[in-house]
């Protein structure tokens, strides 16, 4: 189905999306560290530690234990993520209740639901800070953040019932999802003791899975990116790592076990693409290997404003002036369901093209 997309995307948008000059390889990567990246890495070390290494699911062929070799999706969860990626988190929550009722004792509907309704909160959430877009540290909780964590509670115990009667690598997957996945909400309202604690667990959890099952290739989405943010911390984050006990990272291997995942993975391809996109354009400063990785999932899902958002940022920054206006003028136009994440987009892609011009692009 992917391939099949991107061979059959038109012209024109492949030209909006990806600009060959700019073309770089991803594994050749190189740390820099201005003012302006260390202050975002200072207010952010949790919520990317977090909110990255949660935004992807793990999920199995109905209530029964996956066997080895990774995971098997059943078709209305493919379904109900392509519609989730396309851009429509409430009719994809649609779906998954369904298979909520469909098979109760099972985590995966109640995952499913917590991941689209993650990409509700994080449009709503999302803000230019630093130059650079993202769902930037908003605390404290509000009301309707008890919904979204009621769900990862129930993934969890859920979860935590299987493993205790018939321990598998999926199970296992769905244990480490549960809490990361409460982790990353954590994270956004600046929790930070919950979100280690949580984080440390979910690690946990994912090595117990990839030891069961050596190719559960998803599995390195959130082993990578606890690798990579782990690595990346600021000194205020990197001495509580150290108060804490939390496992040290090495973020080549993180990028390194990403781009497994990118490659092999089953459901955490597009979250891995996205969240290593954006790292490449936050920490790394590298624009041109962030462009190539987003543009297969603008090519994808052109649906989806929160893609089209991202890459015209990092086009921005690469002063490609009619790329970035081009996918901002995209997004803004795109019809979105929910109200709060329709404004969001339009005030966003206001704010980028008003970037464009402050910077001297016209």
């Amino acid at each position: 189905m992917r391939d099949e997309r991107l061979a059959n995307a038109p012209e024109d948008r492949k030209v909006l999306c990806y600009n060959r000059a700019t073309r770089a390889e991803p594994h050749l990567l190189k740390f820099t560290s201005s003012p302006a990246s260390q202050r975002a890495r200072g207010a952010a070390w949790l919520a990317a530690l977090a909110i990255s290494m949660g935004v992807f699911l793990f999920v199995v062929a109905g209530p029964s234990p996956a066997l080895a070799g990774g995971l098997d999706l059943p078709a209305a969860a493919t379904q109900g993520l392509d519609t989730l990626y396309g851009g429509k988190p409430q009719e994809a929550i649609t779906a998954f209740r369904t298979l909520e009722t469909e098979h109760p004792a099972d985590p995966l509907g109640y995952l499913l639901e917590a991941d689209a309704r993650w990409w509700q909160i994080y449009c709503q959430a999302c803000e230019i800070k630093w130059n650079m877009l993202d769902a930037w540290p908003q605390p404290p909780r509000i009301r309707s953040d008890e919904a979204y964590l009621g769900l990862t509670e129930k993934v969890i115990a859920l979860a935590q019932a299987q493993i205790t009667k018939n321990d598998s690598a999926a199970v296992e997957l769905y244990a480490g999802m549960g809490w990361l996945l409460r982790a990353r909400l954590l994270a956004l309202r600046e929790e930070r003791l919950p979100t280690a604690r949580a984080g440390v667990k979910a690690r946990s959890h994912l090595m117990r899975s990839l030891m069961l099952d050596p190719d559960m290739a998803d599995a390195y989405t959130g082993l990578g990116l606890y690798n990579y943010y782990v690595d990346t911390l600021s000194g205020m984050a990197k001495a509580l790592r150290f108060l804490m006990g939390i496992p040290g990272g090495d973020k080549h291997e993180g990028i390194r076990q990403l781009h497994i995942a990118i490659e092999r993975g089953t459901l955490t391809r597009v979250e891995a693409s996205f969240y290593l996109a954006k790292n490449l354009r936050i920490y790394e400063h590298d624009f041109s290997g962030a462009v190539e990785v987003i543009t297969p999932l603008v090519m994808e899902y052109p649906q989806n404003p929160i893609f089209h958002l991202m890459l015209g940022d990092f086009q921005r920054e690469l002063h490609q002036t009619e790329l970035a206006q081009a996918n901002f003028h995209t997004a803004e136009e795109l019809p979105v369901s929910d109200a709060a994440c329709a404004q969001r987009v339009h005030d966003l892609a206001e704010q980028a093209a008003a970037l464009l011009t402050k910077s001297g692009q016209p």
